[in-house]
């Protein structure tokens, strides 16, 4: 008989790559890890991880049976939410992890509407980069993601989530008010080729965006100055230091001092927004109103295109 819960640690150690890494998400230690593994393979009759300099991965044997795990994990995340139904007065805490735009746009909004609509459930909020969320939805340090495409984020049809689109947004060139082009009505990213860039870090989906605009522009940017802040992208920009891509609900309400904000030229760059639970606990009666109250203030509230 399989353990589920090695499972989850086979699908840990596959996600994270190496053992202590999955030991670490899972709040294990690296040897009870170890252990739980290699009582999973006596189970199974099989090897399903070789290890090796450059971290953990699942041999074929081992990638068989993850793909059923992701199944039977989805399995067991229904069969919670049915029970939790069955047994609801609905009352209880659902955690939800979000990058600081999406908490502001959407999910402080949707706290306003639960607790006039499910006043049991209580929300904690952790902020978490865009491409930070949906790892710990998979570790399950938190019930849902609010999170952002980014290269390598698990694909749509990924088996172990279950995704709701929130919204989609432009982002729009940031110059310094002297800049040369401060004065047209759109900005091409083509003609800013040859300025200094403010961006965020790389590994934030943010800077991915603002790469590949570039790259389908026909150039390489050169980032002189690097914030995850987009106050301090804005100040800096503000300060001649560069030009900047910002996504618009960023913007809002932020003082633009210095700065002229314009839409990009033709297909302008975008980020798009959704929110990701474990397959299995989108009906999760805690979580189910979670989800639709962040949707709900997409549409009515946001001001944005649904993603």
């Amino acid at each position: 008989m399989i353990d589920a819960r090695r499972l989850r640690i086979l699908r840990a150690v596959a996600d994270h790559r190496t053992v202590t890494a999955a030991a670490a998400a899972l709040y294990l230690t690296p040897s009870a890890v170890s252990q739980q593994l290699a009582a999973l393979e006596q189970e199974t009759g099989h090897r399903l991880v070789e290890r090796g300099a450059r971290g953990a991965r699942l041999t074929a044997a081992g990638e068989i049976l993850l793909s059923h795990a992701n199944v039977v994990l989805a399995q067991l995340e229904r069969a919670e939410a049915e029970l939790a139904e069955y047994g609801a007065g609905v009352a209880g805490t659902v955690t939800v992890a979000a990058f600081a735009t999406g908490i502001g746009l959407v999910l402080a909004p949707a706290l306003t509407e639960l607790a006039r609509t499910a006043p049991g459930i209580r929300v904690r909020v952790q902020d978490a980069e865009g491409d930070a969320s949906v790892p710990m939805v998979l570790d399950r340090q938190v019930d849902v993601a609010v999170a952002v495409e980014y290269r390598g984020a698990p694909a749509e049809d990924d088996r172990r989530l279950t995704r709701v689109p929130l919204y989609s947004e432009p982002f729009d060139a940031v110059l310094p008010v002297d800049h040369r082009l401060a004065d047209q009505d759109q900005v091409a990213v083509a003609d800013l080729s040859k300025d200094s860039w403010i961006s965020p870090y790389p590994g934030n989906p943010c800077h991915d965006v603002v790469v590949l605009a570039c790259e389908y522009a026909g150039f390489a940017p050169r980032f002189e100055h690097s914030s995850d802040d987009f106050r301090a992208v804005v100040a800096l920009a503000g300060a001649d230091a560069g030009v900047a891509l910002v996504p618009r609900s960023a913007l809002r309400g932020m003082e633009l001092t210095g700065v002229v904000v314009r839409p990009v030229e033709g297909s302008a760059p975008t980020r798009r927004v959704f929110a990701a639970v474990r397959q299995g606990a989108e009906g999760h009666p805690l979580i189910r109103p979670v989800l639709d109250a962040m949707e709900a203030v997409a549409v009515r509230e946001a001001g944005l295109a649904r993603a």
